[in-house]
């Protein structure tokens, strides 16, 4: 891969982290170089000693309003030690190899997620069209919308000229530059937050180490590595579709986790993968450690010597790339296939969208998996259907299916041992036991017959079916 070129995409990308970044520390109710700080490791490890080159991780938005009631009653020492642990328990996610627990994540639920965010990351950006609580009128706003159609647009028709330059960094630079020029009245990255600072400084969070601090730090500790954890990983999915290539999830698990404690260390925020500052460097050519660690190291120049430059950033521009990002992100193929994908996995979708919008990301995903799971356990219980014979005396039921919780009540309604015969037989060729309740089920089932003074011979079992069955007490014959 091109060294420039990976290197020019981490510079952009750059850009797009501060006021991002920024914003998210605000939220959160802390200083704005608690966020750059934490952008600067979590961006910087991970893109060395990750899993994924050419993904973007830092502070992210998810996790800083996990911690928003934290910080407010128990202020930021408590908050790093949050941070600490939840970098803990990501290491040991990825230690323990529970990475791969992502391909559980069915596709409608990916889609709906990518659409979420997509509609997040435009939505957000509208909080830079207002000032000071209130929204920009006049003047200030006719710049304001012009500057971002601008920005969009050279973003958009650069790569029909040449594709030696990533097009988002020549908006932000270009726009940059007319409007330092012209002096128009535009609101800049400066007006956000300073940004100057010094190098961050190892220290341990002033917190009492007893079981009251691990109660108090612990669910937020949790929650914020199971947010963490989620978009990563689904970020993972989608940079891998993108590219074309296969991640390690373990190794980007414990890169994160290692990143996180980091962080947490040297008074920094936590962070996780970001959907929209890896869109940018992915379609700014970004492919390699290159990019990603080019991105995290700029965050702190920024901080030690480059602020007054970068303070004077028109946030048009910024936020004009954000909609290009919002746009590109959007999977819109996902609306084409709606009216043609079966009816539950399109609901599934609008509806993983809709929650990551109205609520957050972690809710939606759990949410998509156990409706798709509910789905599935639905579709599959009501399949479930056997052949009859009757021979010599003996009717014999031959089950076709899956036999499960969810299938129990189905197959029960397939057997009448008051009207069959002395002897009956269950063959299980064609069914699958699938669980406990499938191995009560069957035992319940020989029970009913005893009852009715009958025989109930169970065949043709798997080994391990067969061994479940005979410790239930059920005896199994060939």
């Amino acid at each position: 891969m091109n060294f420039s070129k990976n290197a020019l995409a981490g510079l952009t990308t750059s850009f797009a982290l501060v006021p991002e970044c920024i914003a998210f520390a605000l939220v959160a109710h802390l200083n704005p170089l608690t966020g750059l700080y934490g952008a600067f490791f979590i961006c910087t490890i991970t893109a060395i000693f990750g899993g994924r080159p050419g993904m973007i991780s830092g502070a992210a938005g998810s996790m800083a309003v996990v911690i928003v009631a934290l910080v407010a009653q128990h202020g930021l020492q408590y908050f790093l030690a949050t941070v600490v642990l939840s970098g803990a328990m990501m290491l040991l996610f990825g230690v323990l190899r529970l990475g791969k627990l992502v391909t559980m994540v069915p596709h409608p639920v990916m889609l709906g997620f990518v659409n979420g965010l997509a509609i997040v990351i435009a939505w957000s950006q509208l909080q830079h069209f207002k000032a000071d609580g209130a929204w920009l009128q006049g003047t200030s706003l006719v710049w304001m919308c012009g500057l971002v159609v601008l920005t969009m647009l050279i973003v958009y028709l650069l790569p029909r000229l040449t594709k030696a330059l990533p097009p988002a960094l020549v908006a932000i630079v270009g726009v940059g530059v007319l409007s330092a020029t012209l002096g128009l009245p535009v609101r800049t990255l400066g007006d956000m937050a300073h940004i100057a600072g010094g190098l961050p400084v190892f220290a341990l969070p002033e917190v009492p180490m007893t079981m009251d601090t691990l109660r108090i730090v612990f669910p937020y500790a949790l929650l914020m590595a199971v947010v963490g954890l989620l978009e990563t990983l689904l970020t993972f999915n989608l940079t891998d579709e993108i590219t074309e290539t296969r991640g390690l999830p373990n190794r980007e698990c414990v890169a994160l986790g290692v990143a996180n404690v980091a962080s947490g260390l040297f008074g920094g925020m936590g962070g996780c993968a970001m959907i929209g500052q890896t869109m940018i460097n992915l379609s700014s050519g970004g492919r390699t450690r290159v990019s990603g660690a080019v991105s995290g190291i700029m965050i702190l120049l920024f901080i030690l010597f480059l602020s007054p430059l970068i303070e004077r950033i028109p946030l048009a521009a910024l936020v004009g790339v954000m909609f290009v990002v919002a746009q590109q992100t959007f999977a819109w193929s996902s609306l084409q296939v709606l009216g043609k994908v079966p009816r539950h996995d399109a609901l599934l979708i609008v509806a993983v969208t809709a929650i990551t919008v109205a609520t957050d990301l972690a809710v939606a995903v759990l949410c998509g998996i156990v409706i798709a799971a509910l789905s599935f356990a639905w579709r599959h219980a009501r399949e479930i259907r056997a052949d009859v014979a009757e021979a010599d005396g003996v009717k014999t039921y031959t089950p076709h299916g899956t036999l499960f919780f969810a299938s129990i009540a189905h197959f029960n309604e397939l057997f009448d041992p008051q009207a069959d015969p002395q002897q009956v037989a269950l063959d299980c060729r064609h069914l699958r036991l699938a669980d406990h309740s499938a191995v009560v089920a069957v035992a319940t089932l020989s029970e009913r017959y005893a009852k009715a003074g009958k025989t109930l011979q169970v065949q043709h079992l798997s080994k391990r079916c067969e061994t479940l069955l005979q410790r239930s007490g059920v005896m199994a014959t060939a």
